[in-house]
């Protein structure tokens, strides 16, 4: 058991959309001041970093969509969408570090969610380069990679088990 962050999930919490109540940052936050946002996200990854198992970097415009009981999900945006309203890069690291800035690599696998990409969007080279791009900034700015030798011994690992 554990949680799935997303990053544009998480953003919507800071902003009380699904529980106005247990809200971070203030009603009408000013979003050219950074450091509200990034005091709510250090509290929400003390508490929920712990926890997760499962990281989803991704962007969002601090709106939702969504019907039914899923009526205020997240939108997310593309990685260099204007609206955007994370940097990225720097707000992943609040998830991927400890509090202390210390790489945890408590998590083996990160990656990009897009969801309610529309199809034609999906389809795109450079909605695909522009993800790529972003991500490898998130791993060079984090550390995250896996030595070659790490990488060949877990494969031949696999392949062993596998017969």
């Amino acid at each position: 058991m554990g949680f799935q962050a997303d990053m544009a999930h998480t953003l919507l919490y800071l902003l009380g959309y699904n529980s106005p109540e247990d809200r971070i940052l203030p009603e009408n936050y000013d979003w050219s001041d950074r450091a509200p946002l990034t005091e709510g996200l250090k509290t929400l990854t003390a508490a929920l970093r712990p926890w997760t198992i499962d990281f989803h970097v991704a962007q969002n415009d601090a709106t939702v969509f969504g019907s039914g009981s899923h009526d205020k999900t997240g939108r997310h945006c593309q990685a260099l969408d204007p609206n955007g309203k994370l940097d990225i890069v720097k707000d992943a690291g609040h998830w991927l570090r400890d509090e202390n800035g210390n790489l945890t690599k408590a998590f083996k696998h990160i990656c990009w969610d897009g969801c309610m990409f529309a199809n034609e969007v999906m389809m795109k080279q450079q909605t695909w380069n522009d993800i790529l791009a972003t991500m490898i900034k998130v791993r060079q700015a984090h550390g995250w990679y896996e030595p070659e030798q790490v990488r060949n011994n877990q494969q031949l690992k696999q392949e062993s088990l596998l017969g």
